[in-house]
């Protein structure tokens, strides 16, 4: 990895980051007004918890995204995975190589006799 593309990944990473912390936010504030419209309105029935716990679950889908990295399908995962793929790749090239190799010398060995 050259030094412009690990600039570009720390950009992005950064990026990333700034968004999260930009849900989290607008998750916090969005909350307290919810909370405060319930206890204003009908305090005896509470349901601002709702929609608390349906965000709350998609901002720690979006935390696990951006904080574990390398996760289950991470981008570490697409590199093994490429890696594991090429390298399966380039060992059948080689058996068929050398399968051709043998193949062939075996033709020459008995042209000759």
């Amino acid at each position: 990895m050259d030094n412009d593309e690990v600039y570009q990944e720390a950009k992005q990473r950064v990026h990333e980051i700034k968004r999260f912390y930009s849900h989290l936010g607008a998750y916090v504030v969005v909350n307290i007004v919810l909370f405060a419209i319930n206890m204003i309105t009908v305090p005896e029935t509470l349901w601002f918890y709702w929609p608390l716990l349906g965000w709350g679950v998609g901002l720690a889908a979006h935390g696990l995204r951006v904080f574990v990295r390398g996760g289950v399908l991470g981008k570490g995962w697409e590199r093994r995975k490429l890696r594991e793929f090429v390298a399966k790749e380039r060992a059948k090239e080689e058996e068929r190589e050398e399968r051709d190799y043998r193949y062939l010398a075996g033709c020459r060995s008995t042209s000759s006799a």
